[in-house]
Order: C-alpha cells, then sequence, then structure tokens
C-alpha cells in the first residue's frame, strides 16, 4: 500500500499525532511519499529522521498512490484537494485543529481508525467542485480554478457595499447590495456560507448555495439551486476593484470582470471511516447531542 502524506503543523497540538502516523504506517510497511514541504519541516522541528521519498505538488505526485493522508483542519484538507485535483486519489484529514466536518479522524483514536485504512475498511464520499472562469482572465487563478467549498465575491478597500449582478443560465436573478456573496458547494454549505446563515446541505445533494454577505435589503434570502446551472455574476462598486476567493485562494479582480461559475467536471473523493458519518460529525459539531433511539 502507498500512502501520501501532507499536513500542517500547529504549536503543542500537532506533534503527538505525526509521530503516531508515521510509527503506525511504518510498523505496517506502508510506503509513504511526502509532500516536501511538509517533510521539510518535520526535519526542521526533528519530529522525524527518516528519508522518504517527497512530492511537491499534482505534477509529481505519483499515480499509484492509494490514499492521501491529510494532517490539520479542514483548510488543509481544502489546500490538499489542489494536490490531487482530478487524479481520483481520495482524502482523509486528520484533525489537528478545532472545529472539522472534513479532518473527523480525532487524535484519540488514531491507530483503531488507522487500521481501517490498512484493511481498506471504508467508503468513499465523492464531492461535487466548483470551477471559476472570468473575461477578462484571472492569472493569478487561471491553473488552478476550482473551490470545493466555497468562490465568493467580497467588497475591497472600502466600508461600502457592492453590487453584483447574478445571472443563472444568462436569465437575470437578482443585483444583491451586499458586502459580498458566497456560492457555496454541499461540501461548503457547512462553512462560510452556513455563518452567513445559509442552509446545511448533505454532500450528495446535487445543488449550490446562493447566500449574500450582510445584504442592505433583509429579503434577499440563501437561494437553493441546482448544480448544473450556469452562474455569472458582474461587479460593480465605488472602489475600481473587489475581491475574489476560491477556499483560501484570493485574487484582486476590476470591476464590470465577468466571472462564470459551474460545477467542475471531476469530484474530490473523500474517505468516510466506520463510525465517522456525515451526519454523525454534524450531530457533534452542532451540538444535536447523541443518537436518542431507544
Amino acid at each position: 500500500m502507498k500512502v501520501a502524506i501532507y499536513g500542517q503543523y500547529y504549536q503543542n497540538s500537532t506533534e503527538p499525532i505525526i509521530r503516531d502516523i508515521f510509527v503506525f504506517f511504518n510498523k505496517n510497511n506502508v510506503e509513504l511519499v511526502i509532500q516536501d514541504d511538509f517533510l521539510a519541516m518535520l526535519y526542521e522541528k526533528k519530529i522525524i529522521t527518516k528519508e522518504y521519498v517527497t512530492f511537491h505538488d499534482f505534477n509529481d505526485l505519483p499515480n499509484d498512490v492509494d490514499i492521501l493522508v491529510s494532517i490539520g483542519g479542514d483548510g488543509t484538507i481544502l489546500r490538499a484537494a489542489t494536490l490531487v485535483r482530478n487524479s481520483g486519489i481520495p482524502i482523509l484529514g486528520i484533525n489537528a485543529g478545532r472545529l472539522g466536518f472534513l479532518a473527523t479522524v480525532q487524535k484519540e483514536n488514531i491507530d483503531e481508525l488507522m487500521q481501517f485504512v490498512i484493511d481498506k475498511n471504508y467508503i468513499v464520499s465523492p464531492r461535487a467542485l466548483i470551477s471559476l472562469e472570468s473575461s477578462p482572465n484571472i492569472p493569478e487563478i487561471e491553473s488552478l480554478n476550482f473551490a470545493m467549498n466555497e468562490i465568493s465575491v467580497s467588497r475591497k478597500d472600502t466600508t461600502s457595499m457592492i453590487t453584483i449582478e447574478t445571472y443563472l443560465n444568462d436569465e437575470y436573478l437578482n443585483s444583491y447590495w451586499a458586502d459580498g456573496l458566497i456560492i457555496s458547494t454541499p461540501t461548503g454549505s457547512t462553512g462560510y456560507s452556513l455563518s452567513c446563515g445559509g442552509p446545511i446541505l448533505t454532500p450528495d445533494v446535487e445543488s449550490f448555495v446562493i447566500t449574500p454577505i450582510a445584504p442592505h435589503n433583509l429579503n434577499a434570502r440563501p437561494l437553493v439551486i441546482p448544480d448544473n446551472v450556469e452562474i455569472k455574476l458582474k461587479v460593480s462598486g465605488r472602489e475600481e476593484q473587489y475581491l475574489v476567493s476560491l477556499d483560501s485562494r484570493i485574487a484582486s479582480i476590476d470591476n464590470d470582470t465577468v466571472l462564470t461559475l459551474k460545477k467542475t467536471p471531476f469530484k474530490i473523493n473523500m474517505v468516510e471511516l466506520p463510525g465517522k458519518s456525515f451526519l454523525k460529525t454534524l450531530r457533534t459539531k452542532l451540538l444535536w447531542g447523541e443518537d436518542k433511539r431507544n
């Protein structure tokens, strides 16, 4: 079995998790390939000393990798998605952060859950992505134009609201006067969109959510749309530029740039281990409590 590892380091919380993972995989003779920046950090912190095969990004990630283990939080998984892209390599999230809807494996039971990986006792949850095209092109995102959580537009260098003219399949929907607008995938419905009042979608729902950020009109509510709809946005405001973000990647855009958003033709495969379903995570994270069935 070949496992790729990528991660982020959080002081005081990550080191024992990393040690346990490496000890477990080495004990079980798993072939490891480590993202080079992450490995350099592990050497610097003297967490490990053994030499490993490395990769830098999607272009040199071996295509025979069985699974990619992401160590960190949900943000780390979003970056891991840019490493696997359309390869189909599934991602397993080890939670070294705080709130995690994607990174569901906790440090308390790593050995038990890693054994499921060795035994291939898991299912794959395909996650839809949303992509962005623009006219004119945006050089900063042209080579990596998809998001797993959401694409959002927001004001820049001003306290004034912006106007986001929105079309669905070229039919006018609305002009949102707001701090910004979020176009969320089902995966991202538990993130930025949720904090702005958007609904929660289960990962298998074939929909996107349009959620305004602090709209001026109180009747501007989040809207759920089919994910086969093409969305066009035209933004204007008092400043000459606004911000567009694809998960954690941000670019400054000139007013009147036309943004076209649509479903990406490939999906990211998330690993779901026994006892770690989306619904169980949802109950835990939203404090709905444990299963009340008799």
